[in-house]
């Protein structure tokens, strides 16, 4: 039977070309590992690189700031080594063996095994594991590589735009971001239509956790709780549907109508309160509060319990929530004349712990997103205070941001009451 492959031993040229193809591998591995690790740094990777001001950080931050050429200069790299790869171990495999079928076949499978595995698969692994590290750690070569193949980049990028600006000829597509910009620049009456047409921009992109009443926040009653304790907590609260718990209020049984209650208003304190409960309405945290508002609608109800993955309550959601992020704040009699922060002098103001950092930002006309650079994935200035941090906080400390300073002034527990900002001059 005749040998499908024959051995023709090694030459000097081989040996020269096999160590050509090794460090191509490592350059492939490398430029693999580098575009995991670059585009998987988190906001918080990103400015703690920053903070500590070295050479190689500075090197990661410059590279990221032109993310178009990073990723051109690593697909340019690893395409033109991969080719070259390709044709080295086929050069090599043709002088060092002799097929006499299935040639293709086998210089294709082990071509493709070779690439896959040591020029993709494990440095991609490997980077997931240390993404920050390695970033820094390839920082310097990368940014040569960069600087080597950077007409080749700007080719690439301009080409693709302009084949981009090609296909969506004759669209009118008007992205969020513009929209809100014309509307910043329209002219109205008043500041109530300004902040409406602005709510009514920002509607369909605003997720059911930004506006929700944190967990902590929410007003809940006991399955177990007697009548008059119902009562009690109904008047004291003045909300017209509050959601009852079992045991602990991430099991929520249902919702507690008011008006429900009327026509037993004058029952005893032992009055099986419990049967008149209604069915609770449950929404996960990401979804859009307007395809919430039409739930609300087909439905016919008018809260919903957020709750998260593992099925754990997280806040709570009215309708009436949803339609202030449209026309602003609704009060009404029963609402009590209160405000989220309050003005002691020029420079010093009292907030809440809960205030949403959009509305600090409002309160204090500063630019919205001042302090996305520290906020992390906080939403209230009791969690800009833990991130910029990094631990908990005692009644008296301060942390400082962008010309602010902040005091913790009152704790709920281990929760931020009460903030007191200063405003530096």
């Amino acid at each position: 039977m005749d040998t499908i492959v024959e051995y023709n031993g090694i030459t000097t040229s081989v040996i020269v070309q096999l160590v050509v193809t090794v460090v191509l591998l490592m350059v492939s591995a490398m430029v693999s590992a580098s575009e995991v690790a670059f585009f998987s740094l988190s906001n918080n990777d990103i400015r703690e690189i920053k903070e500590r001001r070295t050479y190689t950080g500075d090197l990661v931050i410059k590279l990221l700031s032109d993310v178009d050429s990073l990723l051109a200069t690593i697909l340019i790299v690893n395409n033109l080594v991969n080719i070259c790869i390709v044709i080295l171990t086929a050069d090599i495999m043709s002088e060092t063996l002799t097929f006499h079928r299935f040639e293709f076949l086998f210089k294709s499978v082990f071509v493709t095994f070779i690439l896959l595995l040591f020029g993709e698969i494990l440095p991609k692994i490997f980077a997931q594991g240390s993404y920050r590290k390695v970033a820094l750690f390839l920082a310097q070569p990368i940014s040569v590589l960069r600087w080597i193949f950077r007409p080749f980049a700007y080719i690439l990028i301009h080409t693709s735009r302009r084949i981009s600006k090609m296909a969506a000829h004759g669209e009118e597509n008007i992205s969020i971001e513009e929209l809100a910009d014309a509307v910043d620049m329209t002219e109205t009456s008043s500041d109530e239509e300004q902040k409406m047409l602005s709510g009514i921009v920002s509607f369909v992109n605003t997720e059911v956790e930004e506006i929700m009443h944190a967990r902590v926040d929410i007003t809940a009653i006991p399955l177990t709780a007697t009548f008059d304790e119902v009562k009690r907590t109904i008047i004291d609260s003045g909300f017209s549907r509050i959601p009852v718990y079992d045991e602990d209020i991430d099991n929520i049984k249902g919702a507690l109508y008011v008006k429900d209650l009327l026509p037993y208003i004058k029952e005893g304190s032992d009055f099986g309160w419990q049967k008149l409960l209604r069915k609770a309405y449950f929404v996960p945290m990401h979804k859009k509060i307007n395809d919430l508002l039409e739930e609300f609608q087909s439905h016919k109800v008018h809260m919903a319990i957020v709750v998260d993955e593992y099925g754990a309550t997280q806040g709570l959601l009215s309708l009436e929530d949803i339609l202030e992020e449209i026309v602003g704040e609704i009060s009404d009699e029963s609402d009590a004349d209160e405000s989220f922060f309050t003005r002691l002098n020029d420079t010093t103001y009292m907030f809440d712990g809960k205030t949403h950092i959009v509305d600090f930002e409002r309160v204090m006309e500063l630019d919205e997103d001042t302090f996305a650079d520290v906020q992390g994935r906080a939403e209230t200035l009791a969690g800009l205070m833990l991130e910029i941090n990094r631990n908990f906080l005692k009644k008296g400390d301060k942390v400082s941001a962008h010309g602010y300073d902040f005091t913790v002034e009152a704790l709920d527990g281990r929760r931020i009451d009460k903030i007191k900002v200063v405003r530096n001059e």
